[in-house]
């Protein structure tokens, strides 16, 4: 099955905050043996938002939505969600109880009021409002949870409650995918050829290595450093060796100066 990753916000978009939930998620993936196929940054306009979460739910990918699950007029997430779905909007009865709880906590601290009847903690209660038949997903920070929907999960901005939320994701649905097919990625670097010079190398490694992939990084020269071009291999760690030695024998045949670069592995 494949991963994606979509981010929502505007704040993202207009370059006020950095994203950090790509890279989270590329490690989080890659910890259990799996790799992200695809990411997409959306901005807070719910019909752009509906219709991209209707091809995605249209399809067997597993995707992870961080943003825009709050109660603010920013947030949209769970709306385009549940039209996606076609769908309506119910407040999750576990989900009432777990932000009930929040609002007491706070009430504890100082903070507001207990009493649920308040228009601030009715305004709270839409946190829980989510498509219906929905499941959660629990909340380590502040206990109010995202869901989880047709193998879509959907959790808050905050890359700090994110990060966490969609670990368990993974470790509570889908550990049965984890390690699957050993992985292997090696590469070499070569100084000062032209890219084009080794396209015809790494075309006749892919047709014969298969499903072996290559892939070519150049870097441009500057006054501290050469011109050069890492270049590799990646694929079923079995296969990926014999491919690799193509590759070095290849750029050898062209009189490349070469240094080997890096192995990668997953290991089952």
């Amino acid at each position: 099955m494949a991963f994606g990753l979509i981010v929502v916000g505007d704040e993202i978009l207009s370059g006020r905050r950095s994203d950090k939930h790509f890279p989270h998620v590329v490690e989080m993936l890659n910890q259990r043996g799996l790799s992200l196929a695809w990411a997409e940054f959306a901005g807070d306009d719910r019909s752009r938002l509906t219709a991209l979460l209707k091809r995605t739910l249209a399809s067997d990918e597993i995707v992870f939505c961080c943003g825009g699950i709050g109660a603010t007029p920013d947030d949209h997430t769970r709306q385009a969600a549940a039209a996606a779905l076609d769908v309506p909007l119910e407040l999750h009865p576990e989900a009432a109880a777990l932000i009930t709880e929040r609002c007491a906590a706070l009430a504890a601290q100082g903070y507001g009021s207990a009493d649920m009847n308040t228009p601030e903690n009715q305004q709270r209660l839409n946190m829980g409002r989510f498509p219906a038949g929905c499941a959660l997903i629990p909340n380590p920070v502040n206990g109010i949870p995202g869901f989880s929907i047709h193998r879509h999960h959907f959790v808050p901005g905050f890359p700090e409650m994110a990060a966490p939320m969609l670990a368990w994701v993974l470790d509570t649905h889908y550990a049965q995918l984890f390690h699957q097919q050993p992985w292997r990625e090696m590469s070499l670097r070569v100084f000062d050829t032209a890219e084009s010079l080794l396209t015809p190398l790494l075309e006749e490694i892919e047709r014969d290595c298969a499903p072996v992939k290559t892939f070519s990084l150049p870097m441009l020269r500057t006054h501290e450093r050469r011109s050069q071009i890492e270049v590799g291999v990646k694929g079923p760690a079995e296969l990926v060796p014999s491919a690799y030695a193509r590759l070095m024998q290849g750029v050898i045949a062209l009189q490349c100066e070469v240094q080997e670069e890096s192995i990668q592995e997953n290991p089952k």
